[in-house]
């Protein structure tokens, strides 16, 4: 994978923004060994390393260092679209201030389980470590440890169903074509948010709980569809990622509600 071609969307001097293929972790976790978009960067801009802030972690009583060249943000292995490096350090500090001030605006767009009732809302409820389960994060108070502020946009762009499937009552089964901008950054906040909506990401294998995958799609139904920033120059830079052809499929194989529904 360290060799695949990664779509550019944007390159100056200072910032290049690509198209993150779903399925292809940002660095390493130190744990296992596999491709990464890391290697893809040395590979390809060796001038970028050193840029940015390694992440120290322990694993079995040992700390390691994790490379992340550039990397000023981060988006899930499942998740497609936008992802910013910075190519020199003044331009990963500029954008790490943007990133913590929430000046930097992200759009994602998700297929979600149901039919989301309102047009458009936000939803403002803190995230915490699920009780339970290591891997899930959850929101509002039902978390262990700190809970941290988290405030995702939500607007409905279209309303579908299943033309086959339906439940145990005969209704059709529901989906929904959903735009997110999170205020915040918080882990796994999109998919977590929708999840308390009750309208968790179509094939989510963390959040989705007994729903089906559904839609012939192996990944989470999440892509970051665009990103706006300000560069060093004081320019502000808008980068646009074209909805994949997995998710695009998805919705084909949909049928359309009407807009009064």
């Amino acid at each position: 994978m360290i060799y695949m071609s990664i779509p550019i969307l944007f390159e100056n001097d200072q910032v290049l923004v690509i198209n993150k293929p779903a399925g292809l972790v940002v660095h390493s976790d130190g744990k296992t060994n596999e491709p990464t978009l890391v290697d893809w960067i040395l590979k390809n801009y060796p001038q970028i390393e050193g840029v940015g802030e390694d992440m120290l972690i322990e694993h079995k009583g040992q700390k390691i260092r994790i490379k992340r060249p550039g990397i000023v943000h981060r988006i899930d292995r499942d998740t497609s679209g936008c992802l910013v490096i910075a190519k020199t350090q003044d331009s990963f500090n500029h954008l790490k201030q943007q990133f913590k001030d929430r000046k930097v605006k992200k759009t994602y767009l998700a297929i979600v389980y149901g039919n989301i009732k309102e047009e458009k809302g936000t939803i403002d409820q803190p995230i915490a470590r699920h009780p339970k389960d290591f891997r899930q994060w959850v929101a509002g108070n039902r978390g262990r440890g700190t809970a941290r502020e988290a405030v995702t946009d939500y607007r409905v762009l279209g309303r579908y169903t299943h033309p086959t499937n339906r439940d145990k009552q005969g209704q059709p089964e529901y989906f929904t074509l959903v735009e997110c901008s999170p205020q915040t950054g918080r882990t796994h906040q999109i998919r977590v948010h929708l999840k308390y909506l009750n309208h968790p990401i179509v094939a989510d294998p963390i959040y989705r709980g007994k729903r089906k995958e559904t839609l012939d799609l192996d990944r989470t139904a999440l892509h970051a569809a665009a990103i706006t920033f300000i560069d060093l120059a004081g320019n502000q830079i808008s980068v646009q990622a074209e909805i994949p052809e997995d998710l695009n499929r998805a919705i084909g194989s949909l049928s359309a509600l009407e807009s009064d529904l």
